[in-house]
């Protein structure tokens, strides 16, 4: 994955939140926000933010089941 691709300002978020999510969906690749030139944000769409979740949710439990 490119993220470099992927690295918009917050401009650009401002002037197309509409585009942004439909891409988020589409290509389910998180985007990232910078802000006066540092990265600030990450957006990602629902989908796979619950998939994070859920895989996070599991390595946890590894590691439980590990202590």
């Amino acid at each position: 994955m490119r993220y470099s691709q992927q690295i918009k300002p917050i401009s650009y978020l401002k002037a197309n939140a509409a585009e942004v999510l439909t891409r988020l969906t589409e290509s389910g690749t998180p985007m990232i926000i910078t802000q006066n030139g540092e990265a600030k944000a990450v957006l990602q769409d629902i989908a796979s933010y619950k998939e994070t979740q859920e895989t996070l949710a599991l390595l946890k439990i590894l590691a439980l089941g590990q202590q």
